[in-house]
């Protein structure tokens, strides 16, 4: 598998980066984890507008999807080669509802689901193309999913957005690479069932048995090189920043 960084910030977009979008690829197959605020500009740095197969929502905050709008816009609209087939979307409960509610003025009610088709995802095991991926909830304010992907004996886990959860340690068991968010800075911010330090991060990825660590989801207030160093501080494994605009294997 073949993992491209579309964005990384958390809460809002840096100077550097637009908000969490995450490309992973095999066989020719492309699925894209989240969609945040200024990814669907970056993503054409990597993939073209209609190349996608699959999109994957970790929950419906508006830094992990607001750019399905404008997505929608590029597929509804297209007159060139006629309006886009419908794009399997696998979101958490009511995500047709909550962009539709969030464009304002869709031609109708159910536009979106002429050009997306929506897949409400629970704690399962299923496929998308050519990955099995496994997806469970994690601790979040609103209903928010953690995904396993698994493809020709790889394994990458993608935390979403969470605190400290078990759903989640067992998602990231023996994964190859773990893309864990670490939003906030231990010894600062401290709410439970909301978001990672980047020490939790790394005492998950030791739980686990990740055998790479790559920290995402840090707002631009937050210093990321303070995150790494206490994820470093409880995790042996190789542990980096994701980068934004970087491919890495799986």
């Amino acid at each position: 598998m073949k993992l491209t960084v579309v964005g990384c910030s958390g809460s809002f977009p840096s100077a550097e980066s637009a908000c969490s979008s995450y490309l992973v690829e095999a066989d020719g197959f492309r699925l894209l984890l989240d969609l945040g605020n200024g990814a669907l500009g970056e993503l054409q740095r990597h993939c073209g507008l209609y190349d996608l197969d699959a999109i994957f929502l970790s929950h419906l905050h508006a830094d992990h999807c607001i750019d399905m709008l404008g997505y929608f816009v590029a597929r509804y609209y297209r007159h060139d080669g006629g309006r886009c087939a419908p794009l399997p979307v696998y979101g958490p409960e009511g995500t047709e509802h909550r962009l539709t509610t969030a464009y304002a003025d869709t031609p109708s009610a159910s536009s979106m689901s002429e050009v997306f088709d929506f897949h409400t995802v629970k704690p399962s095991t299923f496929d998308i193309g050519p990955f099995t991926v496994h997806t469970e909830r994690v601790a979040h304010p609103v209903e928010a999913y953690g995904i396993r992907v698994e493809h020709a004996g790889r394994t990458l886990t993608y935390s979403g957005d969470t605190g400290v959860s078990a759903a989640l340690d067992e998602l990231a068991r023996d994964a190859d690479l773990f893309l864990c968010e670490a939003a906030f800075t231990h010894g600062k911010e401290s709410i439970p069932d909301l978001h990672l330090n980047g020490r939790e991060a790394g005492e998950t990825a030791a739980r686990a048995g990740a055998r790479r660590l790559l920290l995402t989801h840090i707002p631009p207030w937050t210093d990321p090189q303070v995150n790494l160093a206490d994820a470093r501080a409880v995790y042996d494994g190789p542990a980096e920043l994701a980068v934004p605009g970087k491919s890495y294997d799986v």
